[in-house]
């Protein structure tokens, strides 16, 4: 009997997919769970994951690392809303066996499932090579961000705060304390580091990489 481990923060397509499982020969849900904190405890009862790749508590690929490192025979297979085929290669290379698109039916999951639980290879080498291409640019991508969000002064992250409250350069020099050009001179420092052209390029990559969020109501009066 293979122990099926299904994280999926959505409950009804979670519920779906374990009724579905349950009514497969050889199969059996031991776990389900919609969050990380949720299903850490359960990695050791389980023989097949499907984890989702977007969890409240963090990303999927987290929770397929740890399961590989426990186990790596254990297949992953990841459900996703995503298209984004660098996120897939990241999935690819940190353990998953094959990913899936939450539009697929259910037909063709549990036959995913199937062919997991056989032992079947899922992407033929060409396709893994590719994908696994594609991860490794994001991870690069994803280490030269980082840098450059630790390069960032204390004035500068104030100011991309400020641009995320939606501020403008006259409002952001009011704030600070600080001439306009002063002010259009740490802009220039910013892109700089970020490697982008704009205010709205600058926003865009810190609110992408969590340096700032924006507020849920508009602070402006």
């Amino acid at each position: 009997m293979t122990r099926m481990l299904l994280v999926e923060d959505h409950t009804a397509l979670r519920e779906a997919l374990a009724v579905a499982l349950e009514g497969e020969p050889g199969f059996t849900v031991t776990g389900q769970a919609g969050t990380l904190a949720e299903a850490r405890p359960l990695l050791e009862d389980m023989d097949l994951a499907v984890v989702d790749l977007h969890l409240p508590d963090g990303t999927g690929i987290e929770l397929i690392s740890e399961i590989f490192e426990r186990n790596p025979s254990v297949p992953i297979l990841v459900l996703t809303s995503s298209v984004d085929r660098e996120m897939f290669g990241r999935a690819i290379e940190a353990g998953a066996s094959a990913v899936l698109h939450k539009s697929a039916d259910i037909a063709e999951v549990l036959e995913t499932i199937r062919k997991l639980r056989d032992g079947e290879q899922i992407y033929a080498s060409k396709e893994m090579f590719e994908l696994l291409r594609l991860g490794s640019r994001r991870r690069e991508r994803d280490k030269i961000a980082l840098f450059a969000a630790s390069s960032l002064t204390a004035r500068e992250r104030q100011i991309l705060e400020a641009l995320a409250e939606g501020l403008d350069g006259k409002e952001i020099s009011g704030r600070l304390g600080m001439s306009r050009e002063t002010e259009h001179a740490h802009l220039v420092r910013i892109y700089a580091k970020l490697g982008v052209r704009s205010r709205v390029g600058a926003l865009a990559f810190a609110l992408r990489h969590g340096l700032v969020s924006i507020p849920p109501a508009s602070r402006r009066s």
